[in-house]
């Protein structure tokens, strides 16, 4: 038999700005609220220049609060902003219930999702940060414990509450030090992959816009059998939390790293995007970005904003984009949202739209080949190897001195083998 959901209220502070993003940040809410295991059972908002330090909302709106949460038999109060330790305090006193903010929401899902080491490692580190600031010390917790033997000088001791404190930021420490080594492990990865000159594209963009979708539907394209172990999918906030990597080969044998990253949210907490920022560094040393926009939702640009200013806190900003307008399929009757440049309408569900992709990333990632004509020595047969498993041989004959290749190859190749191109 299964539990039955906690009921909650959702509560926001609408500060004068654009309506339909206020309604739209207050939807988000509901939805990260379910996608937590709770139950929305009544909404609350209230227009104000900015929240009351105390409460976050007026006093008249919090004994309204208290009124509905009796009304709907809500268990808590779930509020669209980050609130601070007093405010929580304040409210939790006067409503007499659970206080949640947008923050620890999101927390909680991320906790749930993570599946890897290094992503359950990040969200814990997370977490306690979020905490740290939020002990409240009451009753027995600001008592004095006594320090030494017997009766005689006996310290003040610390309060439970400062024990608590440097417990925790005992754990933070040693949780980064786990963090570290798998940090420098993925450092390796990506010196490993320069030295190697193989180009990396990652997937951004808003969370559930269909990132991993369109990474498997791209995989299934590589002509590397081996590279088409498909991603994690699933119609729900979060459901990637770690980094993937998968080698793309196209048919030209032109390959790439193709890299699946952890979706962005507006008011996405800053402890969560610190922890994150080992993983995230994917995306600022990637020499391409797809931002994968919902073509279908009706808040398309101002979800593409946020993943805009997400990854310019990265440092990310720097670097070329092309724009994959996703579930084009869902958009029958709906005016697409604006177009920025760089843009390519697809359905990664339906598989369209995929070649043109494709074909944007080539031109952008291999703008570097050079079109020659070579003559290998046969002694010097590793080269034609080589060029056959690393280039595009368009065409090939044998000759007295060695093997003509007609190829298209990387510019860097091209110069380390000058001796054998022919000179017109």
């Amino acid at each position: 038999m299964m539990e039955p959901q906690p009921a909650a209220v959702i509560v926001g502070v609408d500060r004068n700005e654009n309506k339909e993003t206020f309604d739209y940040s207050m939807e988000e809410l509901a939805n990260l609220s379910l996608a937590c295991g709770v139950m929305v059972a009544g909404q609350l908002t209230q227009r104000l220049d900015h929240p009351t330090p105390s409460h976050y909302i007026g006093a008249g709106k919090v004994q309204e609060l208290s009124a509905m949460m009796k009304a709907c038999g809500a268990e808590m109060a779930i509020f669209n902003d980050e609130l601070s330790p007093s405010q929580i305090r304040n409210l939790e006193a006067s409503l007499q219930c659970k206080v949640i903010d947008r923050t620890l929401l999101i927390l909680d899902i991320f906790a749930e999702r993570a599946q890897t080491r290094e992503a359950q490692l990040q969200v814990e580190v997370a977490r306690l940060q979020y905490m740290l600031p939020r002990l409240v010390g009451l009753r027995e917790s600001l008592g004095r414990q006594r320090g030494g033997v017997g009766t005689k000088n006996r310290g003040a001791g610390e309060t439970k509450l400062e024990l608590d404190r440097r417990r925790i930021e005992a754990k933070i420490t040693a949780l980064n030090k786990d963090l570290e080594t798998l940090v420098y492990q993925r450092q390796l990865q990506r010196k490993l992959r320069k030295k190697n000159e193989i180009p990396v594209v990652c997937l951004v963009g808003y969370t559930n816009t269909g990132k991993s979708t369109l990474m498997n539907a791209l995989l299934d394209r590589s002509r590397s059998p081996g590279s088409r172990k498909a991603v994690f999918v699933k119609d729900m906030l979060f459901a990637t939390l770690q980094t993937h990597v998968r080698s793309m080969e196209l048919p030209d044998r032109k390959s790439f790293l193709l890299t699946d990253t952890v979706g962005f949210v507006s008011k996405l907490p800053h402890d969560l995007v610190k922890a994150f920022r080992s993983t995230l560094e994917e995306v600022a040393e990637a020499d391409l970005l797809i931002h994968v926009v919902d073509a279908s939702h009706p808040e398309a640009e101002q979800m593409a904003a946020v993943t805009e200013e997400t990854l310019r806190e990265l440092g990310a900003d720097g670097i070329p984009v092309i724009y994959a307008y996703n579930k084009c399929d869902l958009c029958s009757g709906k005016a697409l949202p604006p177009m920025r440049d760089n843009a390519i309408l697809l359905s990664a569900k339906l598989q369209f739209g995929l070649e043109e992709l494709l074909q944007a990333v080539s031109s952008r990632i291999f703008s570097d080949y050079v079109r020659c004509e070579m003559l290998i020595p046969f002694d010097q047969g590793r080269l034609v190897t080589y060029f056959n498993d690393h280039a595009e041989v368009l065409a090939s004959s044998y000759e007295v001195e060695g093997t003509r290749l007609q190829l298209e190859c990387k510019r860097s190749d091209f110069e380390r083998n000058q001796a054998y191109v022919i000179r017109d």
